[in-house]
């Protein structure tokens, strides 16, 4: 969603690297080009305006124009500024008492009830008892989605297809909770083409009933500034405590993400970026300003692989991997520990720098092409892929759908990766920081040769010492 706002403002920051000093000249300049390149992200025109005063104010003051690095601490200054816009710390969610009831508010097709039920995957991941409560009466379809999400994450859902007034069946599941322990209560209501009075009067209703500890705003980012009205309205009538945006993977431009807590005051609590249940993160505004500045966000890929990934294999794998028993399901283990994580393009926007190499190159196609291929192989074969010979590679193409010469390619490749990971001074690195065992030289074509070029270069270095 801000790949457009973070290229250009990439741009502006490399041109100010480039300055030996900082004048008052390249300073207007460069907050000349953020400023198109906000109101391009389609953020509200009065916040540009306050933003980049701000900004071009502290970028003039003798702190930053007498630095041994000023493009540098532009770059500080401007990071600062954009937590601070977007809110300067995470907005978590207020639940002080069991039940607490959460409204899921928004207007039709922002996504509230896959959100409902994505909240309520990531409170279930919190030890949290959940129940969702199907409130959209006028829309069946909609109690038969939520329905058929609470069974895919194991959460209880309240309906009542009987019962006109929502105030009344949201009273209902309050009750249930209270006898059955559960901690959460989430209210999916239903939406409407615009804030109107009939749907503000029915909201009222249920937050009394409920006495509704978050009101939540489930808001579309594709909406632009819309979405930012649109919230605006709903925190005047009902007093929203938090918004959650939505569709953060499209097309987007921003603006809505920037704009939203500046004007209605209400914090962003979290973002959905996917169409998956686990697609739902927290906000950290810190951790965006990051992302948009293409300083990556590390901390949240650790986060995200610590709950994703599996410690005991991890330490299974590394013992195999010591005792050179690593094969095709140990690779193709890694391969979905990967696709846990988002895929290899995710992996590498989250890290510094690597949105460059997110889109360069980068064929995802060629991983599910690895997956098919080993999955096309027998037990046997994958446990001892020694034993795959012209016969054996010819019938594993066919059932993967790929050339004969990618089957001989990815057993290349998998020995020389093989040799390479028994290296005691490499194990490290096919393991990774996080616990992952990744296979070492993974790169945009699947397995690159990296890891190979590394030992070659390991022989020669002995052979110097040699001489």
């Amino acid at each position: 969603m801000f790949d457009g706002l973070s290229g250009k403002l990439q741009d502006v920051f490399k041109k100010l690297r480039g300055q030996a000093i900082l004048s008052e000249s390249n300073i207007t300049e460069a907050m000349r080009e953020i400023r198109l390149a906000l109101l391009d992200a389609d953020v509200n025109y009065e916040i540009v305006k306050e933003f980049v005063g701000s900004v071009e104010k502290e970028c003039m003051g003798h702190e930053v124009l007498r630095s041994i690095t000023p493009g540098q601490q532009v770059i500080k200054v401007v990071n600062d500024k954009l937590v601070e816009l977007m809110g300067t710390s995470e907005a978590k969610l207020d639940n002080p008492k069991s039940p607490s009831a959460i409204m899921m508010v928004g207007l039709h097709g922002s996504g509230k009830t896959t959100t409902a039920a994505k909240l309520a995957a990531h409170l279930k991941k919190q030890r949290k008892r959940v129940m969702l409560v199907a409130g959209d009466v006028y829309r069946p379809a909609a109690i038969d989605q939520l329905e058929f999400l609470g069974k895919q994450i194991d959460v209880p859902v309240h309906s009542n297809r009987l019962q006109p007034q929502v105030d009344l069946i949201a009273k209902e599941a309050i009750e249930k909770a209270k006898f059955e322990g559960i901690d959460v209560v989430i209210i999916d209501t239903a939406g409407r083409l615009q804030v109107d009075t009939d749907m503000v009067h029915e909201l009222v209703m249920v937050s009394q009933t409920v006495m509704s500890t978050e009101i939540l705003l489930v808001a579309d980012s594709a909406l632009g500034q819309e979405a930012v009205s649109v919230a605006d309205h709903f925190h005047k009538a009902l007093g929203l405590t938090g918004v959650i945006l939505t569709k953060l993977d499209g097309d987007a431009r921003g603006g809505a993400a920037l704009s939203i807590r500046k004007v209605t005051g209400c914090p962003i609590k979290f973002v959905g970026v996917g169409e998956k249940i686990e697609d739902l993160e927290v906000f950290h505004p810190d951790r965006m300003a990051s992302r948009i500045l293409g300083m990556g966000d590390v901390v949240s890929l650790v986060e995200k692989a610590s709950e994703e990934i599996d410690a005991e294999e991890a330490e299974r794998l590394e013992k195999k991997i010591k005792s050179n028993k690593f094969d095709l399901n140990d690779f193709y283990s890694q391969l979905r520990q990967m696709k846990k994580l988002g895929g290899v393009e995710k992996i590498l926007k989250m890290l510094p720098g690597g949105k460059a190499l997110s889109g360069a190159n980068l064929d995802t196609k060629q991983f599910t092409a690895l997956e098919s291929m080993i999955c096309s192989m027998t037990k046997k074969e994958k446990s001892n892929p020694e034993i795959i010979d012209f016969s054996r590679k010819k019938r594993i193409a066919v059932g993967a759908g790929v050339k004969l010469q990618q089957i001989s390619d990815l057993l290349k490749k998998f020995f020389m990766m093989k040799k390479v990971i028994r290296k005691p001074s490499l194990m490290s690195n096919a393991m990774g920081s996080m616990g992952m065992g990744m296979p070492p030289g993974m790169g945009a074509s699947g397995m690159g040769s990296s890891g190979v070029r590394g030992s070659n270069f390991t022989k020669k270095k002995k052979k110097r010492k040699k001489k």
